[in-house]
């Protein structure tokens, strides 16, 4: 896949992505549309902005001519372009419904009239639902959504099995862990803890704080998507996780830890609602037919981030 096209490429999972890419010589050129939105910073990528093989177009997902301009001269299409706050979409879920859903659906029409060779959709473990104390989600997990968030991006992956079945539109779903690492957005919960935290103010938590995150280091999640485009199978989907299950307690407890400070910083608030209590995802499939694997070590990769955060209060700012 020589010819990339990434929506949503200024984002915090996507940026890293196109850097992957382009580092390790896997596209000869990749086009970044972005909308850039409050979660779309281009300091994400100004490190690689002279860079002849990429080029930024401003520009939305739910505009079809533009899409498919920009699709008729790709080979494959990654989907990065979402609204991911839970929170927000609580407050108020039209904006996911719009980017999630039918920008997705801009998306695969352009792919269909193009002849796109492959379309590969960027969605999140949370469309499962909730655990329990045991267990794993696995691809064929029943979807069952529990914030508006995570409904708009099982509709999207809905969407994309039809486009499939229907069609035989050659696409693929990875559905990722929660990631952490340089350049997330303040208002996650790795960033928000830490801006909190040196600004002097308390690191608050939901409920008991004993929700379990599976958590994975941006840049193996993106070199697991870039493996899942070399050498995926279209119309599977693939499970992307490092098996690093922590408590939100665990997290906010080791950041204190790294910026020498105690538990009296913890405050408990109350608990959002839809909260789910245990993700957990079993890579198995990922691993044995493509044959990625992790490469960061979590206590060191975290310890990075949380140094990277400390060096550039900049981006602790909320939009």
């Amino acid at each position: 896949m020589s010819r990339v096209l990434v929506t949503g490429g200024c984002g915090f999972i996507g940026s890293h992505f196109i850097r992957h890419m382009l580092a390790n010589g896997k596209a000869e050129r990749i086009v970044n549309l972005d909308l850039l939105t409050y979660a779309g910073n281009p300091a994400n990528l100004s490190d690689i902005s002279g860079d002849p093989r990429y080029e930024f177009v401003h520009g939305d997902i739910c505009d079809f001519k533009l899409v498919r301009r920009l699709m008729a001269s790709a080979d494959a299409a990654v989907n990065f372009a979402a609204e991911s706050h839970v929170d927000r979409s609580i407050s108020d879920c039209a904006e996911f419904i719009r980017t999630n859903v039918a920008g997705t659906h801009t998306l695969l029409d352009a792919a269909r009239k193009t002849g796109l060779r492959l379309f590969l959709q960027i969605s999140t473990d949370e469309v499962y639902g909730s655990l329990g104390p045991a267990g794993f989600f696995t691809e064929t997990t029943p979807l069952a959504p529990n914030s508006p968030y995570s409904a708009s991006k099982a509709a999207a992956d809905l969407l994309i099995r039809s486009y499939r079945q229907t069609h035989g539109l050659p696409a693929i779903i990875t559905r990722g862990a929660n990631n952490y690492g340089p350049g997330q957005h303040p208002e996650k919960l790795i960033p928000r803890l830490i801006g909190s935290l040196l600004a002097g103010k308390k690191a608050t938590l939901y409920g008991d704080g004993q929700n379990v995150r599976d958590w994975i280091f941006v840049e193996d999640h993106c070199a697991a998507v870039a493996a899942v485009l070399e050498k995926g199978r279209p119309g599977e989907i693939y499970n992307i996780g490092a098996s690093c299950e922590r408590t939100n307690i665990e997290i906010a407890r080791l950041i204190i830890s790294i910026l020498g400070k105690d538990d009296s910083c913890i405050e408990f608030v109350g608990d959002r609602p839809g909260h789910d209590r245990r993700y957990a995802i079993d890579a198995s499939k990922i691993r044995g037919e493509i044959g990625w694997r992790p490469q960061h070590d979590f206590d060191t990769a975290f310890r990075q981030t949380v140094e990277w955060y400390r060096r550039r209060p900049d981006r602790l700012a909320q939009a």
